[in-house]
């Protein structure tokens, strides 16, 4: 399993609007796998395997590139930065961080905290007030010489590192940079004529965390007849969370979901891949979401519509820096994907 493929997909910054730096890793891995790869005006990434034959079904995969993260808003006279979210945060998970401050410059290590009083000097009710995302400022160390190296509109990441833990991996950012390493390594995984009985666009695209937005004009732009939607989902199988609400336990094999806010999956594509996994012994589990969203929305509305569903990988931690997967999943997600393209014969 190429693991290290993941930890650099993951450790490479890029937020809604800003995914360049993803891109540019993910155009030099796919090189020789597809026979067109070209960037749309909204910067996602759009990889083709030509079909054998004219009229052939076009299917489409979605993973998204970005991850939620901040932009600069407000330069204080003494160099603190000031952020607007792009992408939901649960401002709980947001104190005492470290983070990266990503310029045209260059990169700036810095810390994030809620304005405020500290511990040693705040009172017990003080200590009881959860702040707004906005009431949180970043860092540099610069002090007021900030100023002159960030601007208005700079993005800022979460920056810690990337572990392997047993039979886990965790990270910032698997959402989504799980799904663009299941676009690669299933397309990697295939022969190179297996599944040329389908048009096959992978598409990695951009500003999914904030309404879809790249996948929407993609779809439009392919007009698929399937679309697949590559993403991660909920693993609460952990203390704190009732049996009806975990979505999913890791280890138990990919997500095929069937619903989420967005859309709902198609019944005979979900009967489909769910029969080709059993046939091909792959661990897969039926996963449902009450809220949220995902890409396979995006394909299933575009134009005259598509028929469309969701695989998934089960993370647990989601929005934070501790997002976790088991990579029993991950090999199931990869493995399903490959099965499915290869089966257009």
């Amino acid at each position: 399993m190429n693991i290290d493929l993941l930890k650099r997909l993951c450790e490479t910054p890029g937020v809604p609007g800003h995914e360049e730096r993803v891109r540019a890793l993910i155009e030099t891995e796919v090189a020789g796998l597809f026979d067109r790869v070209e960037t749309d005006v909204m910067g996602s990434l759009h990889c083709v395997r030509h079909a054998r034959t004219e009229g052939a079904p076009r299917v489409m995969a979605l993973c998204h590139m970005d991850e939620i993260g901040f932009l600069v808003s407000h330069i204080t006279d003494k160099g603190f930065l000031y952020l607007q979210p792009v992408g939901g945060f649960d401002p709980r998970n947001l104190f005492s961080r470290r983070v990266l401050v990503c310029t045209e410059d260059g990169d700036l290590k810095a810390v994030m905290n809620p304005g405020g009083k500290p511990v040693h000097i705040s009172s017990p009710e003080d200590r009881k007030k959860v702040p707004e995302v906005a009431d949180f400022f970043v860092d540099t160390g610069l002090g007021a010489a900030a100023r002159e190296k960030v601007k208005i509109g700079d993005y800022v990441v979460m920056d810690e590192p990337f572990l392997e833990m047993g039979d886990k991996v965790v990270s910032k950012a698997l959402d989504n940079r799980i799904a663009c390493w299941l676009g690669i390594e299933s397309i990697r995984a295939l022969d190179k004529d297996a599944g040329r009985g389908a048009e096959l666009h992978v598409v990695f695209t951009s500003q999914e965390e904030v309404g879809l937005r790249g996948a929407r004009t993609a779809a439009y732009r392919v007009r698929p007849d399937i679309g697949i939607g590559i993403d991660v989902t909920l693993a609460c199988d952990t203390p704190g969370v009732p049996e009806q609400d975990r979505t999913t336990e890791q280890g138990r094999g990919f997500g095929l979901h069937i619903r989420d806010g967005s859309f709902i999956s198609d019944k005979g594509l979900v009967t489909e891949i769910e029969a080709l996994a059993a046939e091909k012994g792959i661990p897969c589990q039926r996963t449902m979401l009450r809220a949220g969203g995902q890409d396979g929305a995006a394909a299933q509305q575009a134009a005259a519509g598509a028929r469309a569903i969701g695989i998934t990988v089960g993370t647990r931690y989601i929005h934070t820096v501790t997002e976790m997967a088991d990579k029993t999943d991950l090999a199931a997600a990869r493995d399903i994907l490959s099965a499915y393209f290869a089966s257009f014969a």
